[in-house]
Parts: C-alpha cells; structure tokens; sequence
C-alpha cells in the first residue's frame, strides 16, 4: 500500500499565508498589476478551458488550486508544490483550470526582465549554473522554502505600500537569484548571454514578435540574429517547440482573433490585417487552432462573455 507524500509543514504555512494575501489584495478577478512593479495577483472564479494567449517572460505559481497549459503538444502544470518560468515569449495554444467562486484559484505572476537578469548576473560573478543543452522557454520545477519565503515576503509589501520602494527591488534581485541557482536556472542563465546561441534565438523571437505581419524568409531572420540557417531552425525549435513559421503562424491566429474580438473586424480584414494572402488558408489554420471557423469561434466567445 502506497501512501501520499508528505507536505512540508514550512511550506504549506507559507502557501497559507500567501493564498490569505492574494485573496485579500486580488480584490477583482484577472485584476490590474499590484502596487509592486511587474507583480501580479491573480484570482480565477470559474473554469477556464483552452484558451490560447502569448506568455511573456515570468515566473507563475499557484497559491491555491492548479492550472495547466499546452506549448503545441507537450502539456504543462503548476500548483503551490510547483512553479513555473517562461523564460522567452510563447504563444501558448490553451490553457486549463478548475475554479468557482467558493473554491477560487489563486496565484501570482512575477514579470521576468532578461536584462535584470544580464545585470544581476554580471554583478554577482561567476554563479557555477551548470552548462547543459538548450531546452524549452517554459518549464517546471519544483517550490523551495527559500524561494516560497522571498516571494512571499514581496506579496507582504503590499500591507506596507511605504517600503515597496526601497525593498521591492532588493526581495526581486533575490528571486531572480534563486531562480538562477535552481535546478533549472541555467535555462534564464543562457537568455540572458549576449553571445550564447539560445540569447539570439530569443532575439529572433523578439524580432517575430515585432514583424508577424510581413512575409518571413528564414535566411533574412538568420542573418539578422547571426546565426546559421540549420542553427537557428533547430534552436528555435528546441526553445519554443516549434519552426519559426509555425511560431510566426500563432502570433497571427492569435493577433487576428482579438482583432476580430476586441475590433470587431470582419474575419476577411482580420486576416489581411495580420499579413495573410488567402481568407480560405486563413479559416483552415484557424479552425485547426481554436477548433471552429472565424465567425463562430468569436460568436461562440462573445455569446460565454455575455
């Protein structure tokens, strides 16, 4: 007979405390950012079912409940036992949890910045962050005391709005330190190396952030991020799990649904709009994403939002 594994006392303590404070500052589901600079407090009252958004770079943990997400066909989930860093943007395809009003979820996202982190690197010397291959822009690990303590002592400022300005950054310098001293730091490590491979990798993701609409050619994008045509290709995709034009694809689904959501553009225009030739190729790759053809799938959204 097998038994549950043990909770950790400190932890659980610690997940109690933080839940209290998220439901008391989370004063409004998917509220605005906290008084803390990139902190965010989240608090979910019903369930979410496969709802593809961008990620930008953060760090994600759960206080209350878990959640779960698709980068194309891998799934992944956090709860209070585990975190989660997107450590470069994603178009993630959905996402999932279980929530209501008596039971909600609670959580927070902690905006990451690869240029704090350059920077904290480069003041704090040699971190002896392993050296290992590239692996995705997203992934989960398992919540250490120490790292639970300093996220939770952040969340605490908010009961003192006065000494957000001095502390703030000191309790942010000493997450993204633990961040970097985990098991898995060496994946924000190698975003943040100017020179290393996976940093212009994350450069051609910027640049495909900034450019989805225009036609892309594979050996332009190469050589603006300096990089070989073959590299490039397999580190993208061993970063994102996808082809930078698979990438480049979700950017535009996703831009020309809120366009159509948000706007109330025409399925036609939206299409044009985010750089696509052919309305009928535009209905397929969409239907194949979101799992209905344009005007539906936004009918459909409008009709639940109601």
């Amino acid at each position: 007979m097998t038994t549950a594994p043990s909770i950790d006392p400190t932890l659980e303590a610690q997940r109690q405390e933080l839940a209290e404070l998220i439901r008391r500052h989370a004063s409004e589901p998917h509220g605005p950012a906290s008084a803390i600079d990139d902190l965010y407090l989240v608090r979910y009252v019903e369930n979410i079912r496969s709802v593809p958004t961008l990620a930008q770079p953060a760090m994600c943990i759960m206080a209350q409940g878990s959640k779960s997400l698709f980068l194309g066909d891998e799934q992944y989930a956090y709860d209070p036992l585990h975190y989660m860093v997107v450590s470069v943007t994603l178009p993630l395809s959905g996402v999932k949890l279980e929530a209501s009003p008596e039971n909600p979820c609670l959580g927070i996202r902690l905006d990451l910045d690869p240029a704090e982190i350059s920077r904290l690197i480069a003041e704090s010397g040699p971190m002896l962050v392993p050296n290992l291959p590239s692996g995705r822009g997203l992934y989960v690990e398992r919540t250490d005391p120490q790292l639970l303590d300093a996220l939770l002592r952040l969340v605490r400022l908010l009961d003192s709005p006065r000494d957000i300005g001095m502390l703030a950054p000191l309790i942010r310098r000493e997450i993204l330190y633990r961040l970097l001293r985990g098991p898995q730091g060496y994946r924000l490590y190698e975003i943040a190396l100017a020179n290393s491979q996976t940093h212009r990798v994350s450069q051609a993701i910027t640049w495909l952030n900034e450019n989805f609409q225009q036609p892309l050619r594979i050996e332009d994008l190469a050589r603006e991020v300096n990089l070989s045509m073959s590299t490039l290709h397999h580190r993208f995709k061993a970063v994102t799990s996808m082809s930078p034009l698979q990438y480049q694809k979700q950017l535009r689904l996703q831009e020309a649904r809120r366009l159509m959501l948000n706007d109330g553009l025409e399925a036609a225009v939206a299409a044009y709009r985010v750089g696509y030739e052919s309305p009928s190729q535009f209905s397929r790759e969409y239907s194949r994403l979101y799992g209905a053809p344009p005007i539906r799938d936004v009918a459909r959204l409008r009709a639940s939002a109601s």
